[in-house]
C-alpha cells in the first residue's frame, strides 16, 4: 500500500491518505488561539458563577457575572474566529472554504 504524500508549501509532507483535514492540530499548534480560548473558557466559569448567584438571590452579582459571560463569549469567539481567518487568507482562502468534509 502506497501513501500519497504531497508538499504544497515546501515545509513538511503531508500524508494525504491518513490526514483528512488541511489544519490537523491547528488549535493546538497555534499558540495565538489561547486568549479565545481563555476568554470562552472564563465565560463557562462565569456561567456557573451567575447560575450560582441567581439561585441564591443575589441579583446583583447575577448581573455582574452575566454580562462578564457575554463579553467572554463574544470577545473569546471573535477572537478564535479573526486567527482562524488569518490562517486561511496566509493560504488565500475565505474563512468558510471548505476542504475535508
Amino acid at each position: 500500500m502506497e501513501c500519497a504524500v504531497t508538499n504544497m508549501s515546501g515545509s513538511s509532507p503531508v500524508d494525504d491518505e491518513h490526514t483528512n483535514r488541511s489544519h490537523v492540530g491547528e488549535a493546538i499548534s497555534d499558540g495565538r488561539n489561547y486568549p479565545g480560548y481563555l476568554l470562552i473558557g472564563l465565560g463557562l466559569a462565569t456561567l456557573g458563577l451567575t447560575l450560582v448567584a441567581a439561585g441564591y438571590g443575589f441579583r446583583g452579582w447575577a448581573v455582574i457575572a452575566g454580562v462578564v459571560c457575554v463579553v467572554s463569549f463574544v470577545v473569546g469567539t471573535g477572537a478564535i474566529l479573526m486567527e482562524h481567518r488569518r490562517v486561511k487568507r496566509l493560504e488565500g482562502q475565505e474563512l468558510f472554504d471548505q476542504e475535508g468534509h
